[in-house]
């Protein structure tokens, strides 16, 4: 194990520490967590002498309990409430999980991927404790990040590729009704689709998707400002790097089923250091501007995003290009647990060869255009959906496309996805 990765091992272990330490010297008496407690009320005995036709009041009826908004989940996939366990001096913990798996099949493969996989796509478990001035949210277990235009990697080289077996940890901070402080490996601000399968609309994430980061470590303000504006700032290591020279901001206005959300982030510096977690977009700056509308059946959200990776010598950079794309993102609920969620997709980047530009989509100054279509059934705990999608590349440089010898301009796949979802369906009666 390298020194880097021993100093991440430790900065995650310390913050789930602090946390587990914080919350037995600050709430050893901590209350339920809210979003799970079921509100109950008593009744008084009838005073002597009442006629006999009096009855004792009905009791208030028991609130449903709600999942909690961590990890965000987007639709028509719906989260469980956690179990609640009494954890003694910790409180009440609330737990959360998932186990999926996935076939896929696809048309012109890339050297080194299959025309067909089948993997384990989520393994996971979730543990938080959402009440109190101080709370903690860790994500464990195996995960896949299938997303459009890329190969598909098997969940044992993703975990050791990217964010490792926790990949989401963190220490918050509920400094006052309005604010709130977040220290550790965080969800990145950026895009309208997260990380992991069951968050999204789709099971691949798309092509903007594509550009964004996923996680990032570092410190978090979160802001209630007035009635209808939310606000978060971080200062962060941005695709992961570990260099912590990046700031990210939203800004989300909401008022009924309407929300307008202003993201932006950069690199205030530079960074040479790349992985598979950590690409040449380390050092861009990205905008985005999504829309959501949700009410009944209906999720509608269109978004445009910008991004900018400049020129820049020293991190290898000899020529800067950019990116313009824009999505929609469409999911209709069903009676009897049936959904069907879409999207369709167009991005475009600038450079081209001959001035060497770097590379963001399918060669300098390529174009690609995606579509995707997810029915999807749901009962309780169980869901089971498929992905179809379509891929077409335009403005391509020869050997960055799709099949084995990086010419193909269009791409199939097609994946099924079955799974179960753990929470207050462990322990409920």
């Amino acid at each position: 194990m390298s020194i880097l990765s021993k100093l991440n091992r430790i900065l995650l272990l310390s913050t789930v520490a602090v946390a587990l330490i914080s919350t037995v010297s600050t709430e050893a008496q901590a209350p339920a967590v809210a979003a799970s407690t079921v509100a109950s009320s008593s009744t008084s005995a009838a005073p002597a002498g009442a006629p006999a036709a009096a009855v004792e009041p009905t009791p208030a009826p028991a609130a449903a309990p709600a999942p909690l908004t961590t990890p965000a989940v987007t639709g028509p996939l719906q989260w469980l409430p956690p179990a609640v366990f009494d954890a003694g001096p910790f409180g009440k913990l609330a737990v959360n999980g998932i186990v999926t798996g996935s076939g896929l099949v696809q048309s012109n493969h890339a050297s080194g991927d299959d025309t067909g996989q089948a993997a384990l796509s989520n393994g996971q478990m979730f543990i938080q404790k959402a009440d109190g001035k101080v709370q903690y949210f860790i994500e464990a277990g195996a995960y896949t990040l299938p997303s459009l235009g890329v190969p598909f990697l098997a969940a044992d080289k993703t975990v050791s590729d990217f964010y490792g077996p926790v990949p989401v940890a963190f220490l918050k901070v509920q400094a006052g009704k309005n604010t709130s402080f977040q220290i550790g490996a965080l969800p990145t601000l950026m895009g309208a689709e997260s990380t992991f399968t069951f968050q999204n609309m789709n099971i691949e994430r798309g092509l903007l998707w594509n550009q964004e980061n996923a996680v990032n470590r570092g410190i978090q303000v979160n802001q209630t400002l007035g009635k209808y504006f939310t606000a978060s700032l971080s200062w962060n290591d941005g695709y992961y790097s570990n260099r912590y020279s990046w700031f990210s901001g939203a800004l989300t206005y909401t008022k009924g089923p309407h929300s307008l959300a202003f993201e932006g982030m950069g690199n205030a510096g530079q960074t040479a250091y790349q992985t598979a977690a950590t690409p040449v977009q380390n050092n861009s700056t990205m905008y985005a501007l999504i829309y959501t509308y949700t009410k009944g059946a209906w999720i509608i959200q269109p978004y445009y995003q910008y991004s900018n990776v400049p020129t820049n010598p020293s991190v290898g950079v000899l020529q800067g290009a950019s990116t313009n794309g824009g999505a929609l993102l469409i999911s209709r609920v069903f009676a009897h647990g049936f959904s069907l969620p879409a999207r369709v997709e167009y991005i475009t980047s600038s450079g081209n060869t001959a001035n060497g530009a770097v590379n963001l989509i399918f060669g300098p100054g390529s174009a690609g255009t995606s579509a995707t279509v997810t029915p999807t059934f749901q009962k309780a705990g169980l869901f089971f959906r498929s992905d179809l999608s379509w891929v077409h590349a335009s403005s391509y440089t020869p050997g960055d496309v799709f099949g084995t010898a990086g010419t193909s301009a269009n791409q199939v796949r097609a994946i099924a996805e079955i799974g179960f979802i753990f929470g207050n369906n462990l322990t409920g009666k």
